[in-house]
């Protein structure tokens, strides 16, 4: 009877154990350094944000550790045994009782203090030589302006590192939300009302965003690259971007130019000096892009042409119609579109 009693306890040691051992030998720290990763932080916001998240992790993991020895502890020392009494009953320990509730309501004032102030600290007003981003979510893809840039782009948000951004967020339809997880940012997009993010980049690179709030069929596929460039190549990128629309030299290319000032794309979609649609994203620069369709697909021919075919089978829920355009067709306005670089 009595080495089925201690049975258990071996048991959950055990568990325990190998739990600790697999987590251990899961989260080597490269391993952590991830597209999606926000336990390593590149920008300041981020910093701030995990510096708390860390502060409350060490202290719940002390917390656990003392609690869970405590009880096993509790388990070893005051297990049935044969011929052993009954330990004494204890009922309330004033003492006891007090210490601890004095005890949490200090650990709660370490954690919330510094909390409370990285909240106000993150919702400061950015200074005057911030970079303002506006941006809008739609279904289901992102815009980026630069107001004093001149400069508007879709799905890629291209910044100086070093720099304060001001990104200014809007939503036209639905309720989206602004994640970048490498950047610690994440704020949600109302229709409505502008939020603000700021943060200020430190190193240089390619960070994924994603929409995390639930806005309809296509909300897995409403993504975004932020591009955090040295300032040097961010200066060139914007002189790109400033440029008028590239001029197509190749013949097919050439003929997707008459197609699209032809057909209904010139409704929604902007290309400088060509069309002045506002539904669409700017296509001013399409082919400097590395993707389109809400950052999902590669900016290559093939996917273009399947894009322009047929748009709802690319993408669930797309607005974009089908306009029924096939071979040469499709084919000469993906050459255009990608020579706008």
């Amino acid at each position: 009877m009595s080495e089925r009693r201690q049975s258990p306890f071996r048991f959950e040691t055990a568990v325990l154990l190998l739990a600790v051992l697999t987590l251990t030998a899961a989260c080597g720290w490269s391993g952590w350094d991830t597209k999606m990763t926000t336990v390593i932080p590149k920008s300041d916001f981020g910093k701030l944000t995990h510096g708390v998240f860390m502060l409350i992790s060490w202290w719940t993991l002390w917390i656990f550790i003392l609690v869970e020895a405590a009880l096993l502890f509790a388990v070893w020392r005051f297990r049935e045994r044969p011929g052993a009494p009954i330990p004494k009953q204890i009922h309330g320990h004033t003492a006891l009782e007090i210490s601890w509730t004095v005890a949490f309501a200090v650990i709660l004032l370490i954690i919330g203090i510094p909390t409370i102030r990285v909240i106000f600290k993150t919702q400061e007003a950015p200074a005057a030589t911030a970079l303002r981003v506006d941006v809008t979510g739609r279904q289901w893809w992102w815009e980026f302006k630069y107001p004093a840039l001149n400069v508007a782009t879709a799905n890629e948000a291209h910044i100086p590192v070093g720099q304060t951004i001001a990104f200014h967020l809007n939503g036209p339809d639905v309720i989206h939300s602004f994640w970048v997880p490498q950047l610690g940012g994440k704020r949600d997009v109302i229709p409505g009302r502008v939020n603000r993010l700021v943060l200020t980049p430190d190193t240089p690179g390619e960070y994924i965003g994603q929409c995390a709030e639930y806005c309809g069929t296509s909300h897995a596929n409403m993504r975004f690259r932020v591009i955090v460039h040295s300032k040097e190549d961010f200066e060139r990128w914007v002189a790109g971007q400033q440029a008028p629309a590239a001029e197509p030299k190749e013949p097919l290319a050439q003929k997707g130019k008459e197609l699209f000032g032809q057909s209904a794309c010139v409704g929604c979609h902007t290309i400088a000096g060509i069309s002045a649609g506002v539904l669409g994203p700017n296509l001013t620069h399409f082919g400097s892009r590395k993707t389109f369709a809400g950052g999902m697909m590669p900016s290559t021919a093939e996917n273009l042409v399947t894009w322009i075919e047929n748009p709802g089978g690319m993408k669930a829920g797309v607005l974009m119609p089908n306009l029924g355009m096939k071979g040469e067709q499709s084919q000469a306005l993906a050459a255009y579109l990608l020579s706008l670089k």
